[in-house]
């Protein structure tokens, strides 16, 4: 989860001189796919306005058109990762953030993922990151999915993967992924076994918590 929020929020740091309201909300008026508007976006995300008004230009910086296709997504996100292929992992965290899955992001979907993984609860953020994981979408996590999700992070960090990527060294980590989050050993992993797993692990904790004052 690290890489998804070192990627997404790298816009806000980029921080522009400050424009009054007006200018931002006419701005919004003039993209093809006008998102919310500021109050009803702080009403449902734990951003500020001003936040919002950030993320937003830096959105609109990279689509001008108000929505992101998973090809421009797959190309901001291979910046980030010069040394592998991240194609694989950026198809899995799009398809994550375009939660109507109608092939495309709308600044809406970017900021309420985006305020869950930075600002929501515990639970939420294991959520969230649960979803990712059941790439079919049936409400379980079984072994092809988490190897293809291993794999993907492999991938994604090229030469940087350490240890080295050998040919069992995915299965491995699916299973001690299985071992750990399985409880009841039945092949696949539910969400709540999923989260108390999580929750009784230190270093998953830790990880959460990292997130927490990051704007």
């Amino acid at each position: 989860m690290g890489a998804v929020v070192g990627t997404l929020t790298m816009q806000t740091k980029q921080r522009r001189p400050s424009r009054d309201k007006t200018d931002d909300e006419l701005e919004m008026t003039m993209v093809c796919h006008r998102p919310e508007g500021l109050d009803q976006l702080e009403a449902q995300t734990n951003f500020t306005k001003q936040e919002l008004q950030i993320l937003y230009r830096g959105f609109k910086n990279e689509c001008p058109s108000g929505v992101v296709n998973e090809e421009t997504f797959k190309h901001i996100y291979a910046q980030f990762f010069p040394h592998g292929d991240a194609s694989m992992y950026a198809h899995y965290l799009f398809n994550a953030f375009d939660t109507t899955n109608n092939g495309s992001i709308k600044f809406k979907d970017f900021v309420t993922g985006l305020s869950i993984l930075l600002r929501g609860t515990l639970r939420e953020k294991l959520e969230w990151t649960f979803h990712l994981y059941d790439i079919n979408r049936d409400g379980y996590i079984n072994r092809e999915e988490m190897t293809e999700i291993v794999r993907a992070i492999y991938d994604m960090m090229g030469k940087y993967t350490y240890p080295a990527l050998k040919g069992d060294v995915p299965q491995q980590h699916v299973d001690a992924f299985f071992q750990k989050m399985d409880k009841n050993k039945d092949g696949v992993v539910t969400l709540e076994e999923f989260i108390m797993a999580c929750q009784e692990d230190e270093t998953m904790m830790r990880s959460m918590q990292l997130f927490e004052n990051v704007m």
